[in-house]
């Protein structure tokens, strides 16, 4: 059974940066993709960012891409969102999720296995 537990997350004022981790365990991933999602009060969960665990090509939402990057520790099974010049609308619940593909996809009824989730807050 897949594991993901979230780390990282806190609160933090605009501009600064914040590096959550996820632990993955229960199985290998090489043929999985392993993602990071958010999710605001009263909005949908949105994709923010996903790498093939095996080739780790990455890929991400235009929302975030040149603020965030997505990496992964194979031997330590983590995947990690490297979030730079945060904003007080990147405030949400972010989660991490495990998908069963070879290639990157966004949405989120794919991904089958999540974390708990961990808290930002971004202060203005």
């Amino acid at each position: 059974q897949v594991q993901l537990v979230e780390s990282g997350g806190g609160l933090v004022q605009a501009g600064d940066s914040l590096r959550l981790s996820c632990s993955a365990s229960g199985r290998t991933f090489d043929a999985y993709i392993l993602a990071w999602f958010r999710q605001a009060p009263g909005k949908a969960r949105e994709f923010l960012a996903g790498i093939a665990w095996s080739a780790g090509n990455t890929h991400y939402a235009e929302s975030v891409e040149g603020r965030f990057i997505i990496s992964r520790d194979n031997a330590k099974n983590t995947v990690y969102l490297q979030m730079n010049s945060l904003k007080p609308e990147d405030t949400a619940v972010y989660y991490c999720a495990a998908a069963p593909y070879r290639w990157i996809v966004t949405r989120t009824s794919l991904y089958r296995d999540w974390g708990q989730g961990t808290q930002v807050t971004v202060s203005s």
